[in-house]
C-alpha cells in the first residue's frame, strides 16, 4: 500500500453528528495518517470541488440475487409473499453453482463498489453448491476492492442434510482469515428453522464471539408459523433460542408488536430497514422510529446506498413528516457501525486519523452551498451515485475516474453473462418450492 494523499477536497469525517474539514486527507498504510497539509513526498489524488465522504455500508445484501436483472419468469405469477419465495427466489438459489456464485458475487460486489459502497453485508444461499461459497465471495470482494461480511443462510426448507451443511459453511467461514471479510452465523428465518438448528446456529455464534444475522418478521407469514408452532412471536422465540443480542443483525422487522420492540431495545440489536424490497414484496412498512440501532439494507436489490437510503427517508416521511433528512445520515452511520463492530475497527465509517481508509470521492459541484447544517439536505435531494468518481478501501484504490481499478471489467463482465446465460437455462427444470409455513397455504 503506497501513501498517498487526496488534495483539496472538503472532507466528511463523519456523518453523525456531521463534521465537515477542509484539508489533505493522508492514507498510510491502509489507514487515514492525518488531515491537514499533504505530507511531502507522497503521490497525490486531487480532489479539488470534492466532497470526501466514508464509505457507505449496505447492512444486508443477497449477492446471490445479482444474475436476476432481466431473468425469464415462467411460472403463474406468485400472489403473495411465500409465493414469491417459493416461485422465485428458492428456485432461483437450488439452480446456483460455484460458477453462478462466483458471478454473482462478482455484479453484486461490482455494482455496490461503483456506487459508493465500501462494505457489504450479505446473507448467501446456494443449497447445491454450499461447501466452499463463502470463500468463494470473499474472494471475489477481494479482488473488487470490496470489505464484506459473510453469513450462510442455515434452514430446513431443503432438508437436514443442507441444513447441517450450512452451519458447517459458517463454522468453517469463521475460521478463515480474510484481510477484507469477516463472518457472522446465517439464519433464514424463523418459520423454516427447527427449535434444534436455531439452537445450533446460537450456539456457534455464541462460540465464535459472533451475531446471528436473520430476517425477522418479514412477512405476517413468519408471525403465524411461529405462534402456531412455538406458541410465541417470532422475537419471542428468537429471544429464548439466546439469539439476540447486541451482535445480532435482524433484517426487515415489518411485524413486529410492541412487546417484540421492546426486546430488540432492551437487547441492544441491530435491525436493518429494507425499503425497496418492501414495497416490491409487499410486505408492508417496517416501525423504523422504534428502533434505536437502526441500519439500512438493499436486501438484493442492488447495492447503491445513496438510493436506497433516500427511497428509506421518503417511506418513513410518507408516515410521519416529522422525520428530517439529517435521519439519512444517522441511518447511513448506523450502518457503518455494523460494520465496525464485525470488524472489530470502532473508527470504520469515520474519515480521521486512525481510521481504515475507507473512502468515497464524489464529483459534487454543488450550484448551492453546502456545510455541515445542510448535508442532510444535499443528500437527500442532491447526492447520488452519479457523483461517484474514486472509492478507496483499505488504503488502496477500487474505483478511479469512475472505473473498477483492480479488474478487468470487461473481460468479467463477458464471463458474467455467459454463467448467467447457463443459471437461467438450469432454473427453467427447477420447480416451485414445496415448503410451506404453518399457516400459509
Amino acid at each position: 500500500m503506497n501513501p498517498v494523499t487526496l488534495t483539496g477536497g472538503t472532507v466528511v469525517s463523519s456523518l453523525d453528528p456531521v463534521e465537515l474539514l477542509a484539508g489533505n486527507v493522508a492514507v498510510e498504510d491502509g489507514r487515514v495518517a492525518s488531515i491537514g497539509a499533504a505530507p511531502p513526498g507522497t503521490a497525490t489524488r486531487d480532489c479539488s470541488g470534492c466532497l470526501v465522504i466514508p464509505g457507505n455500508v449496505c447492512a444486508h445484501h443477497h449477492l446471490y440475487s445479482s444474475l436476476a436483472r432481466g431473468m425469464p419468469y415462467r411460472l403463474d405469477p406468485p400472489r403473495n409473499f411465500v409465493e414469491t419465495l417459493r416461485r422465485l427466489w428458492w428456485r432461483l438459489d437450488r439452480a446456483l453453482d460455484d460458477e453462478a456464485v462466483w458471478a454473482s458475487a462478482v455484479v453484486g460486489g461490482a455494482v455496490a463498489i461503483l456506487n459508493g459502497t465500501t462494505t457489504v453485508i450479505d446473507h448467501h444461499a446456494s443449497p447445491n453448491a454450499v461447501d466452499g461459497s463463502l470463500d468463494l465471495i470473499a474472494s471475489v470482494q477481494t479482488d473488487l476492492g470490496v470489505r464484506s461480511v459473510l453469513c450462510y443462510e442455515v434452514s430446513d426448507r431443503d432438508g437436514p442434510d443442507r441444513a447441517d451443511a450450512g452451519l458447517e459453511e459458517n463454522r468453517r467461514f469463521l475460521k478463515s482469515e480474510w484481510p477484507l471479510s469477516r463472518g457472522m452465523v446465517g439464519a433464514h428465518a424463523s418459520f423454516t428453522l427447527s427449535e434444534e438448528t436455531l439452537a445450533t446456529c446460537v450456539d456457534l455464534a455464541q462460540s465464535q464471539g459472533v451475531g446471528i444475522h436473520v430476517h425477522v418478521a418479514e412477512d405476517e407469514a413468519d408471525q403465524r408459523d411461529a405462534q402456531i408452532r412455538f406458541g410465541k412471536r417470532v422475537v419471542e422465540r428468537l429471544a429464548a433460542a439466546g439469539a439476540l443480542d447486541e451482535r445480532a443483525l435482524l433484517a426487515h422487522c415489518v411485524h413486529v408488536d410492541e412487546r417484540e420492540r421492546e426486546a430488540i431495545r432492551s437487547a441492544g440489536a441491530w435491525v436493518v430497514h429494507n425499503a425497496t424490497s418492501n414495497m416490491n414484496n409487499s410486505v408492508g412498512h417496517a416501525p423504523v422510529r422504534s428502533f434505536d440501532r437502526l441500519a439500512v439494507g438493499t436486501d438484493g436489490v442492488g447495492g447503491d446506498m445513496f438510493a436506497e437510503s433516500k427511497t428509506a427517508f421518503w417511506r418513513a416521511r410518507e408516515i410521519d413528516p416529522s422525520i428530517a433528512p439529517s435521519w439519512i445520515l444517522a441511518r447511513m452511520a448506523d450502518s457503518a457501525r455494523v460494520a465496525a463492530q464485525a470488524f472489530g475497527e470502532p473508527l470504520l465509517g469515520r474519515i480521521e486519523p486512525g481510521a481504515p481508509a475507507d473512502l468515497v470521492v464524489l464529483a459534487y459541484d454543488t450550484p448551492t452551498p453546502l456545510s455541515a447544517e445542510n448535508l442532510a439536505g444535499h443528500w437527500a435531494f442532491g447526492l447520488g451515485a452519479r457523483h461517484v468518481r474514486d472509492v478507496m478501501v483499505g488504503g488502496e484504490w477500487s474505483v478511479l475516474d469512475r472505473t473498477l481499478a483492480r479488474v478487468d471489467a470487461a473481460e468479467l463482465t463477458a464471463r458474467c453473462r455467459e454463467a448467467a446465460t447457463r443459471l437461467w437455462e438450469r432454473l427453467d427444470h427447477v420447480a416451485e418450492h414445496p415448503f410451506v409455513p404453518a399457516g400459509s397455504s
